[in-house]
């Protein structure tokens, strides 16, 4: 019995220290890990920066700076007359940012020992005017022309629209902080409402000039579609099937967006518009599966990200007009999250 038990013992102190240089050289490699983190976070930027100023007196494009030394991760404007110019970046590290003239929304991972989420208002001069948590992982997010609507989606579970079982939570804000979540919107098909306990709703935009009017993409039991929302009237109108993350145009006549046919197990997003006023679908040239929400950089002209295809953690703005035949074309490199502000 003596043999056995000082081979039991043999074997645990065996166990015991095989999980001892695990730990260590996991920690060692934590450790590295952290201190190129922080090497890459404070080497000079591959493009040309200039810190500390305030959101453009002209129209500017509004994005995610994704290239790579310092300011990577966070809020960035370039002049819309010069997209490929010098990038002003804020000191504010965003997933997604959209903004008007006066104000920005950004939706962050705040990391630590407890990772939590977090929608922040910045001012032109890019100080907190207020900010919320959030439920889930950043997504989408979109502010009413007017600047009094600011809409948010983000993951409850699920990593991307291809998880099975994903859930969203997409809410409107309003300046004197109260939230509407718009699953106790009434979800209305074909005239009938749907009751359903699996329904998902995401990709807000709100319409130009209609106060009370935004698009949004609704689904349930395996169907989606894009619905028409009130806010007085709390409903969501569905008036087009398979319509992901819509984009309004600045004239409010046309959606832009993605559409899935590659199905759930394998989905490419192809990019296609709707004429609202009289249904007709175009499905675009772009061949990329384009899994964002897209942009309108004028009444022509789409905008939308796509992740590098050469480095991780990197992405780039590319437009696509929509005319027949007309190809996609880089528009800033080293970027994510375009927002369009007049």
């Amino acid at each position: 019995m003596s043999g056995a038990l000082a081979q039991s013992k043999l074997r645990w102190g065996a166990l015991l220290a095989v999980t001892a240089l695990v730990l260590v050289a996991a920690g060692i490699y934590a450790v590295g890990a952290y201190q190129r983190f922080e090497e890459s976070r404070t080497a000079a930027s591959s493009v040309g920066v200039t810190a500390g100023q305030p959101l453009p007196a002209g129209p500017f494009i509004l994005f995610r700076n994704t290239a790579s030394g310092q300011g990577y991760g966070k809020a960035a404007t370039v002049p819309l007359s010069a997209p490929d110019g010098p990038r002003a970046v804020s000191e504010h590290e965003c997933d997604r940012v959209y903004g008007t003239p006066e104000k920005v929304v950004c939706l962050r991972t705040n990391r630590g020992l407890v990772t939590a989420f977090e929608a922040e208002v910045l001012d032109r001069n890019w100080q907190q005017q207020r900010s919320w948590p959030v439920p889930g992982i950043p997504s989408r997010t979109r502010i009413s022309p007017d600047g009094s609507m600011i809409a948010t989606t983000v993951f409850v579970s699920g990593h991307s629209y291809a998880a099975a079982g994903f859930s969203t939570a997409t809410e409107i804000s309003f300046p004197d902080g109260t939230s509407g979540n718009l699953e106790d919107f009434a979800l209305m098909v074909n005239g009938e409402r749907v009751l359903a306990t699996d329904r998902n709703i995401w990709g807000v935009t709100f319409a130009p000039g209609q106060g009370d009017v935004f698009y949004a993409t609704a689904a349930s039991s395996g169907r989606i579609w894009l619905v028409r929302g009130s806010m007085s009237d709390r409903t969501l109108t569905a008036i087009h099937d398979n319509v992901e993350c819509p984009s309004i145009s600045p004239d409010g006549t046309r959606i832009a967006y993605k559409k899935n046919d590659g199905g759930a197990l394998a989905p490419h997003w192809n990019v296609a518009v709707l004429e609202l006023a009289t249904g007709q679908e175009t499905e675009l040239s772009e061949k990329r599966s384009v899994d964002d929400q897209i942009e309108w950089l004028d009444n022509q002209n789409l905008l939308y990200g796509l992740a590098d295809e050469t480095t991780d953690g990197d992405s780039n703005i590319w437009k696509l007009g929509t005319g027949p035949g007309s190809q996609p074309s880089l528009f800033i490199a080293h970027a994510w999250s375009p927002g369009v502000v007049r």
